[in-house]
C-alpha cells in the first residue's frame, strides 16, 4: 500500500495547464506517461537537496525544472532534505535552502519532508534485503573494499564475509544499530554481482557506522544509510512518479531500480537524467564552493562573486532573471558549459525593464562651472525611466557650480573617436546644460589633471541648443555639494579562465582566481535621490551598469553599492573596432538594403511578408553581449536586423542567433536581398534552438539552413523528414563505439602507449558510422571510458 496514495489521488482529477509545443525530452516523456496513464496519470516530482551547504544556480535550474514540471502537469513537487550525513549537515543550511526556494518563487505548501524521518522505515527495508539474502554485513576495511571492487576491465572479488548466514547478518546489523561497534568496523552491503560491468553494482555499501549526533535526530542513531539506498526509497515512500536528477547519477539508475525491486515496494518511481548546469568562469561543485568559503577566497556563502543563490541575491539579481535563464538554457541530455553571457543577458534584460535610472560617479573628477555663481543652485527634472520603458516617475537633480564627472569622461589629449570632454570641446551634461572646457588644473607633483574648469550655456537647459547646434558627447554628473559619498564594489567574474576546473598538472583550481573579481572604490558619489531607499534597492547607474545597495553593509550615511552587471560601453566598442582594424582583419560585407531585387522567393507558404507589413519592433543591440562586428552587421541592413529581431522573439539566445545571421545567412543567401528570401525569423529561431538544445548537430543544421534559405520550410519537419535528429542517448551510441574500438586493436594499443591524439581518429570513425548524427560530446565521453 502506497503511504502517499490517499494524499495523491486528488491530483489525478486536475487538468494539466496548456504547454508550448516545443517540449524538451523530459516533458515529452511525461506527456506520454500522462497520455498512457502511467503512474495513474499522476505527476509528482521532488527537489532533494542535502543540507550541507548553500544552493547555487545549478540547483536553481533543478528547482525550476521540478516545480515547473509539476505545475505544468497539474501535479505536485515535494521539498525533501536528504539528510543522512550527520558530520556535514546543519539546520542553518535547511533554513537557507527554504529561503532560497521561496525567493525563487516556489513553495512546497505542506510537502516538506526529511529523509531522517524515514530512518526507522529504511532500517526495516534493509532488514528485508538481509532476510531475502540480498544484503550482508561486511567486516572488511574501507581499503579492502576498494581493492576488492576491481577495475573497469577487471571483475571484482567477493568479500570473505559475503557468505555469512541470514541469521548472523541480522544479528550483526541489529548490534550495529545498538552501538556495539566502532566506526568503520562493519558496513552493510547489497549482494548483487562483483563482476557486474557497472561498478556501482558490485555489492555497494548501503549502511555505515557513524557515532555522531544528527542535527535533527540527536543520538538516536549511530548507523546511517547512504544516498543510493536512501534516495530511491524516499522517492517511493513519498509517491514520487518522476525522479529527475543530473547525468552523474545515470549509472546509479540501475542500483536505484534494483533497491526498489528487491525491497518490493508498491511505488516504483521513474528516474530520468538531464544535463547539469556547468557555467563558465565559476565552479558549481559543492566541495569546491566549500573550499572557497572555508579558505577565505570569498567573504562567505553570500559573497556576490559566488554562483550561490544567496550570493546572486545579494548582488542584486532578481528571481525572475534566474528563472528566465533556466528557461533559456533549457533541458538537455548532454553536459556542456554554458556561456556566462547568457546569464548576464538575462539579468540585464530583466533589470532594464524594472529599475529606475540614477546618476553616480565612480571615479570622480572635479568640474568647476566658472560662469555660474557660487551660491546658485538649480533643480533639474530627470525621469527615472527612458521613453521605451512603460513606467513613469521623475526626480529633482541639484545643479551647482562644482560638479563631479567620471574621470574617464575627460581626456586632455583625446584620441580619434573620443567625443567626451576635452580642452576646447563642448559636451552635454545629462538632463542639464552644454558645457565647454576652458582650463585644467594639474597636481604639481604628478602632473595629473585634478580639476577641470568649464563654462556653461544657460540657454541649453534640458540638453538642446536654441540655435540648433549639436554636440556628440553626453556625460553624467552629480553636484559636489549634494551628492552622497558611497563605496562602490565592482564585482566581476570569479575566475579568469572559462573553465577553472581544467587545470594543468600540479595546479589547483584556485590558481585561476581572478584578482580583479572585486574592485572597491571608496570615493564614489551618487545623486541624493537615493538617500531614503532601503537596502537591496536596485538601480541602473546611467552609463555605468546595474547596481544595488548592499543588504548587509549599507546604511544611512555609509552607502555601499554592489555592481550586479555592467553595461556595454560605446567607447569600448570603438576601441575594439580599432584593434580589429589594426590587426588587418577584414570585415565581411553585407548586402546593401538598396541592392536590386533578383527573382522572387519560392514557396508561397513560407514567403516573408513585405517589409511594410512586418513588425517595426527594434532590438537594443547594445545590451545583448554581441561582438562589435556582429552589432555592425546586424544594424547595417534593415532586412537582416528585422530577421534577427523576429528570430530573437522565437529563441532568446542573441549570441547564437547572431552567429547564424552574420555568417551562415550571408554565405547561403549569395547576395539575394534578405527580404526576398523564403526564410522567416521564426524558422531561424527554431533551427538555432534545435542546435543549442542538442537535438541536431551543427553540420546537420547547416544542411537544413541551406534548404530553408532556398525553399523555406519548418526546420522541425525537415529534421524529422530527413532523420537528422542527433543521437545523444549513450545507449544508442555505445554499441557503435564498442564496434569501432574492437575493429582497430593496433590503434587501441597505440593509444594506451601514449598516443592519445588517436582519440580524434576514433571519434571520426564513430561519426562516420552514424552518418554524422552522433553527438560528438557523447562519443568522446564513451570513447574515453572504453579506451580507459
Amino acid at each position: 500500500m502506497n503511504p502517499r496514495k490517499t494524499e495523491l489521488e486528488d491530483l489525478g482529477s486536475r487538468e494539466p495547464n496548456a504547454r508550448s509545443q516545443g517540449l524538451d525530452f523530459i516533458r515529452s516523456i511525461i506527456t506520454e506517461d500522462v497520455r498512457t496513464g502511467k503512474h495513474g496519470g499522476l505527476v509528482v516530482t521532488r527537489f532533494p537537496p542535502e543540507p550541507n551547504g548553500f544552493l547555487h544556480i545549478g540547483h536553481a535550474k533543478s528547482i525550476c525544472l521540478n516545480y515547473g514540471v509539476a505545475a505544468e502537469f497539474a501535479g505536485a513537487c515535494n521539498l525533501r532534505f536528504d539528510d543522512t550525513n550527520p558530520l556535514t549537515e546543519d539546520m542553518r543550511y535547511v533554513e537557507a535552502i527554504q529561503q532560497d526556494v521561496r525567493w525563487l518563487g516556489f513553495d512546497w505548501d505542506d510537502r516538506l519532508y526529511f529523509a531522517s524521518d524515514y530512518f526507522e522505515r529504511l532500517y526495516d527495508y534493509a532488514v528485508i534485503l538481509i532476510e531475502r539474502g540480498k544484503a550482508y554485513v561486511d567486516s572488511s576495511t574501507d581499503e579492502e573494499i576498494r581493492e576488492f571492487r576491481g577495475t573497469v576491465t577487471e571483475p571484482g572479488r567477493e568479500s570473505p564475509y559475503r557468505q555469512r548466514s541470514v541469521e548472523e547478518n541480522c544479528d550483526l546489523f541489529a548490534r550495529m544499530r545498538d552501538g556495539e561497534f566502532p566506526d568503520g568496523s562493519h558496513v552493510l552491503r547489497a549482494k548483487i554481482d562483483m563482476a557486474h560491468p557497472n561498478m556501482l553494482m558490485r555489492d555497494p555499501v548501503l549502511y555505515r557506522i557513524r557515532h555522531a549526533s544528527h542535527y535533527r535526530r540527536g543520538d538516536e542513531w549511530c548507523i546511517y544509510p547512504l544516498y543510493d539506498f536512501t534516495h530511491c526509497l524516499s522517492d517511493s515512500i513519498e509517491g514520487i512518479t518522476h525522479s529527475l536528477c543530473t547525468l552523474e547519477f545515470k549509472d546509479n539508475r540501475e542500483l536505484y531500480d534494483w533497491v526498489l525491486d528487491e525491497t518490493q515496494v508498491d511505488c516504483h518511481p521513474q528516474q530520468i537524467e538531464f544535463a547539469r548546469l556547468n557555467l563558465q568562469y565559476t565552479v558549481l561543485s559543492k566541495r569546491k564552493l566549500v573550499e572557497l568559503v572555508q579558505k577565505g577566497h570569498v567573504s562567505g556563502w553570500d559573497d556576490p562573486r559566488l554562483p550561490t543563490i544567496a550570493g546572486l541575491r545579494r548582488r542584486g539579481v532578481t528571481p525572475e532573471a534566474i528563472r528566465r535563464f533556466a528557461d533559456l538554457i533549457g533541458v538537455a541530455k548532454v553536459d556542456s558549459r554554458v556561456d556566462i553571457e547568457k546569464l548576464e543577458y538575462c539579468i540585464r534584460d530583466d533589470l532594464n525593464q524594472r529599475v529606475p535610472r540614477v546618476m553616480a560617479v565612480l571615479r570622480p573628477l572635479k568640474v568647476v562651472i566658472v560662469n555660474l555663481p557660487e551660491e546658485q543652485v538649480e533643480e533639474l527634472d530627470a525621469p527615472y525611466y527612458p521613453h521605451d520603458i512603460p513606467k513613469e516617475g521623475f526626480r529633482k537633480i541639484p545643479f551647482s557650480r562644482v560638479l563631479y564627472i567620471e574621470r574617464d569622461d575627460f581626456r586632455e589629449d583625446p584620441p580619434k573617436g573620443f567625443f567626451r570632454l576635452a580642452p576646447g570641446r563642448e559636451v552635454r551634461l545629462r538632463y542639464g546644460y552644454f558645457i565647454t572646457c576652458c582650463d585644467v588644473v594639474k597636481d604639481p607633483a604628478t602632473g595629473d589633471v585634478v580639476e577641470v574648469h568649464c563654462t556653461y550655456d544657460p540657454a541649453t537647459r534640458g540638453g538642446d541648443a536654441p540655435d540648433g547646434r549639436k554636440v556628440k558627447g553626453t556625460v553624467h554628473w552629480v553636484s559636489a555639494a549634494h551628492a552622497l559619498l558611497c563605496e562602490i564594489r565592482l564585482y566581476d567574474r570569479l575566475f579568469s579562465q572559462p573553465n577553472p576546473e581544467e587545470v594543468e598538472p600540479g595546479q589547483h583550481f584556485t590558481d585561476s582566481l581572478n584578482p580583479e573579481s572585486l574592485v572597491v572604490l571608496c570615493k564614489g558619489r551618487v545623486e541624493p535621490s537615493v538617500a531614503r531607499d532601503p537596502p537591496g534597492t536596485r538601480y541602473q547607474f546611467e552609463r555605468q551598469g546595474y547596481f544595488c545597495t548592499d543588504v548587509a553593509d549599507s546604511g544611512p550615511g555609509a552607502l555601499v553599492f554592489n555592481r550586479t552587471v555592467s553595461l556595454r560601453d560605446t567607447w569600448a566598442k570603438v576601441q575594439a573596432k580599432e584593434a580589429v582594424r589594426a590587426k588587418g582583419t577584414k570585415r565581411q560585407a553585407t548586402t546593401p538594403a538598396t541592392a536590386p531585387r533578383r527573382g522572387a522567393a519560392r514557396g508561397d507558404g513560407n514567403r516573408r511578408k513585405p517589409a511594410a507589413q512586418r513588425s517595426r519592433r527594434t532590438v537594443d543591440l547594445s545590451g545583448l553581449g554581441l561582438a562589435p562586428e556582429q552589432t555592425e552587421k546586424l544594424s547595417g541592413d534593415p532586412g537582416i536586423a528585422r530577421l534577427f529581431d523576429e528570430a530573437l522573439r522565437t529563441y532568446s539566445n542573441p549570441k547564437a542567433l547572431a552567429s547564424w545571421v552574420t555568417n551562415e545567412l550571408v554565405r547561403e543567401s549569395k547576395g539575394r536581398p534578405v527580404d526576398e528570401l523564403p526564410l522567416t525569423g521564426a524558422a531561424l529561431g527554431s533551427l538555432v534552438a534545435l542546435v543549442e538544445q542538442g537535438t541536431i548537430s551543427r553540420p546537420a543544421a547547416k544542411r537544413v539552413f541551406a534548404e530553408m534559405v532556398q525553399s523555406g520550410g519548418d526546420p522541425v519537419e525537415i529534421v524529422k523528414r530527413d532523420n537528422l535528429e542527433q543521437l545523444s542517448d549513450a545507449r544508442a551510441v555505445e554499441p557503435v563505439v564498442r564496434r569501432v574500438v574492437g575493429a582497430y586493436p593496433d590503434k587501441v594499443a597505440a593509444y594506451h602507449s601514449g598516443k592519445t591524439g588517436l582519440l580524434g581518429f576514433f571519434v571520426g570513425q564513430v561519426m562516420k558510422e552514424t552518418g554524422g548524427r552522433a553527438n560528438p560530446e557523447v562519443v568522446t565521453a564513451l570513447l574515453r571510458e572504453a579506451l580507459g
